[in-house]
């Protein structure tokens, strides 16, 4: 009876498992190193209405989406990504909104000796707290310290672990004894399947404005190198028409001519006031004054006589 109610059991959560990746074909794969099943619990209870959390083993995990395979072939993409420690997020909601959530769930732990440090651990300098008879167990460490009132005091800034080192025992004692806990470990997300397609979780990080904002860079550029070529394109046509109207509205603004398209722009009050200097301008220029003929320089009428004579 044991091994019936099992193998009920086993067939439930691969039926489970099925229906969830043929009814929502975005999935993320988050890694689950380290997270305990009250945290377990607490993102499950956040992602409620926006995505479901499955875990499970690997081989059961794996023969779950093979199972599938003949209703959903592209799962096929997803059976190599489980791997390691790891469990399925189906999300009902955008991936970004579900992977911002799961990585608000992090809480704090303590560096356990033979753990892989995610990241750099300093300790900065001041008083520790600790008496002065555990002076020995800095000295042993390496580390500088003096005694002021009455504790041990750290004498400068201290670089005890470095990312991706494996936390040694020394190490891990010296943090519990200053209650430092420089660790924080949560559901991390590994990879994003998209109905067949697989891709790195950074690239939710781009934003709908990062990529308007690639496409307006790529089109003006593709504008201006098509109006320094010369030749016409989508990106460049709009801009060489502007440019066209611009100096025919500038050409007709010194003459009486008019047309349509000119007429409509100075009916348009924003589009008259910015105009009206522009034709004032060229309506009241003043005629050139022509430059008084320079009158002769009189001369002295000496009846031809020279005062030396």
């Amino acid at each position: 009876m044991p091994s019936v109610e099992k193998s009920q059991k086993k067939q439930a959560y691969f039926d489970k498992v099925g229906q969830l990746a043929e009814s929502y074909p975005r999935v993320l794969v988050v890694l689950a190193d380290h997270v305990g099943s009250k945290q377990m619990s607490e993102i499950r209870r956040s992602l409620r209405g926006k995505a479901i959390l499955v875990m499970g083993k690997n081989t059961m995990m794996r023969t779950a989406l093979k199972q599938s395979l003949s209703k959903t072939p592209q799962l096929d993409k997803l059976i190599p990504l489980v791997k390691l420690n790891v469990g399925f997020v189906f999300c009902l909601d955008d991936p970004t909104l579900v992977r911002s959530i799961i990585m608000e769930n992090r809480v704090p732990a303590a560096a356990r000796q033979g753990v892989i440090a995610p990241r750099d651990v300093s300790i900065p300098a001041g008083p520790t707290g600790m008496d002065p008879s555990q002076t020995s167990f800095f000295q042993a460490l390496g580390i500088s310290t003096k005694i002021a009132k009455g504790q041990i005091e750290i004498q400068s800034d201290v670089h005890v672990i470095k990312t991706g080192d494996k936390v040694t025992a020394s190490q891990s004692v010296l943090l519990q004894k200053l209650d430092i806990r420089p660790f924080t470990y949560g559901l991390q997300v590994m990879d994003v399947y998209d109905d067949g397609s697989v891709y790195s979780s950074s690239i939710l990080d781009i934003t709908d404005e990062d990529t308007i904002s690639k496409l307006t860079a790529a089109v003006r550029n593709v504008a201006a190198l098509s109006r320094e070529l010369g030749i016409p394109t989508q990106a460049s046509v709009p801009h060489c028409l502007v440019k066209s109207f611009k100096h025919c509205a500038a050409l007709c603004l010194d003459s009486d001519f008019k047309f349509k398209e000119l007429e409509k722009m100075l009916s348009a009050p924003a589009a008259g006031v910015a105009a009206a200097p522009v034709a004032a301008k060229a309506a009241a220029a003043p005629a050139k004054k022509e430059a008084p003929a320079p009158e002769p320089e009189e001369e002295d009428d000496d009846m031809g006589m020279s005062l030396f004579d």
